[in-house]
C-alpha cells in the first residue's frame, strides 16, 4: 500500500515533535539527468516528503520561478513518461520518503484516469496534486487513486470556508495541503501568525496533517510554519538555485545546499520555540 509511505511518515513526525519539511522540484528541470541527481539527493538533504512536478504548458496556479521551470523541462523535451522515469529510478534507492507527484488536469486526462493510476502506482509515487481539479469534480479520478492505494491531496486555500473544506476534505487522503496566500506559488510570503487559525480549522475539518505551501521561501518563514503547520513546503526557493546556477554539479550542490538550509530551521523550529 503506497499510502502507507505517507501515514508512517508523519505517525514519526508526530513521535518527533517536529514538522515536515516538503520539497517540490520540477521533473526534467533543467535536465533528466541533473533532475535526477537532485531529486535522489533531497532525502539526504533532509526532505521529509517531496514533490514532483510534471511539465505542462499552461502551469496557471504557478508564479513566474515555476513556469519558468516547465518551460525550462519541456524545452529539454521532458515527457510525462520521462517523470515516471525519474519516480522509478528514485525508488531504487529509496522506499521510504513519500513522493507525490504535482502537475495540471490535461495531462491525466490525456493519459487516462485509470492508465495514470496504474502508471504512477508502478513508478513508486504515493499522491498526486493536481493544482485545476475542482473538488466537486474529483470523484472519478479519486475512484481510480484509491482503487490503486494512492492519495489525492487536494488544496485548500484561504477562500475555502467550512462547507467548501468539508467537501475538499471527502476525497483527500495523505495530508491537507492549504495553500497560505491567494494567488500563485513564489510571489507573496506567508505569514504563520495569520495562517494559524486556518491551519487548525483546516485539520479538525479533515482530520489529516496539514502542510501548508505557498509563499515559504526562507528558513525564517519555514520555521514559522513548522511551529503551527504539520508541514512547510518549499518549492520556489528551490527552483530558483536551479534557474541560478552554472553547470550541472553547480545546480545540483546548490539545490541541496538550500535544501539542507530549510530542513534545518524546520526541523529546529519547535525546539527553539520551547526554549
Amino acid at each position: 500500500m503506497t499510502t502507507a509511505r505517507i501515514d508512517a511518515r508523519f505517525a514519526a513526525l508526530r513521535q518527533d515533535n517536529r514538522a515536515a519539511f516538503v520539497a517540490y522540484v520540477m521533473g526534467g528541470d533543467p535536465d533528466l539527468a541533473t533532475s535526477l541527481k537532485i531529486l535522489e539527493g533531497l532525502s539526504d538533504a533532509g526532505a521529509d516528503v517531496i514533490e514532483l512536478g510534471f511539465p505542462f504548458s499552461d502551469p496557471i496556479g504557478e508564479g513566474p520561478t515555476i513556469q519558468k521551470a516547465a518551460q525550462r523541462s519541456l524545452a529539454a523535451g521532458t515527457t510525462f513518461d520521462d517523470v515516471l522515469g525519474l519516480a522509478r529510478a528514485f525508488r531504487e534507492t529509496d522506499q521510504t520518503t513519500p513522493l507525490i507527484l504535482m502537475g495540471y488536469l490535461n495531462v491525466v486526462e490525456s493519459r487516462g484516469y485509470a492508465a495514470f493510476a496504474r502508471d504512477i502506482a508502478a513508478a513508486g509515487v504515493d499522491g498526486v496534486i493536481i493544482v485545476d481539479c475542482p473538488p466537486e469534480e474529483a470523484g472519478p479520478l479519486a475512484d481510480v487513486l484509491e482503487a490503486a492505494q494512492l492519495s489525492l491531496l487536494n488544496l485548500f486555500t484561504p477562500t475555502s470556508d467550512d462547507a467548501r473544506a468539508a467537501t475538499i476534505a471527502k476525497r483527500t487522503t495523505g495530508f491537507a495541503y492549504y495553500v497560505s496566500v491567494a494567488g500563485v506559488t513564489g510571489v507573496k510570503e506567508a505569514d504563520a501568525v495569520a495562517v494559524a487559525p486556518a491551519v487548525t480549522r483546516v485539520r479538525r475539518i479533515s482530520g489529516l496533517p496539514v502542510c501548508v505551501g505557498f509563499g515559504i521561501k526562507t528558513p525564517e518563514r519555514a520555521a514559522a510554519i513548522a511551529r503551527i503547520a504539520d508541514g512547510a513546503v518549499v518549492g520556489s526557493a528551490l527552483v530558483d538555485e536551479i534557474a541560478q546556477g552554472g553547470g550541472a554539479e553547480d545546480v545540483t550542490a546548490r539545490v541541496l545546499t538550500k535544501a539542507e538550509t530549510l530542513a534545518k530551521a524546520v526541523r529546529g523550529a519547535r525546539i527553539a520555540s520551547a526554549d
